[in-house]
């Protein structure tokens, strides 16, 4: 069963009409935790996991077209020893976990492998971007409130070598 945008929409209204604050969905395929933040009263997502590989055939990422807001000492790293952190699903980029608040990250900042570096607005739910490996944070790509394609490399991550 695939849901629509409209399923999901009327999911959300249905959550906004009662006095939960927490929804915890299981399927064989993924299982997903929706909270509402108490302060705006928005649902924000606070995991998926798919529960098999989702696998999309003759589907592949898009190429970058990233509008660099890098600084300046981060140009002499190279792209061939950096790992790219790319948009997971298509939405706005966001670097900070509200308006106002200091970034996840900046370039420079040292990550551990999960760790949420920003996050991804999809149709109302909030996607946290996790860094895929350890290491500092390269390059900033995609600035902060712009719309991402899945795919999109939004940041570039200098691996720490164990």
């Amino acid at each position: 069963m695939k849901l629509t945008n409209e399923d999901v929409q009327e999911i959300l209204q249905l959550l906004d009409a009662t006095r939960f604050d927490e929804l915890h969905l299981e399927t064989s395929r993924f299982k997903l935790t929706l909270k509402r933040n108490s302060g705006s009263g928005r649902w924000t997502q606070e995991m998926q996991h798919l529960a098999e590989p989702n696998l999309i055939h003759g589907e592949s990422a898009p190429p970058a077209k990233p509008a660099s807001v890098s600084a300046a000492n981060s140009a002499d790293s190279s792209q061939s020893e950096s790992l790219a952190i790319r948009a997971h699903l298509p939405g706005t980029f966001y670097r900070a976990p509200r308006p106002g608040a200091p970034p996840f990250v900046e370039v420079g900042s040292r990550v551990e492998n999960g760790t949420v570096v920003g996050i991804i607005e999809t149709m109302k739910l909030m996607n946290a971007v996790h860094a895929e490996a350890s290491g500092e944070i390269a390059e900033i790509c995609c600035e902060n409130a712009r719309f991402a394609e899945k795919g999109t490399v939004l940041m570039r991550l200098k691996p720490t070598l164990l």
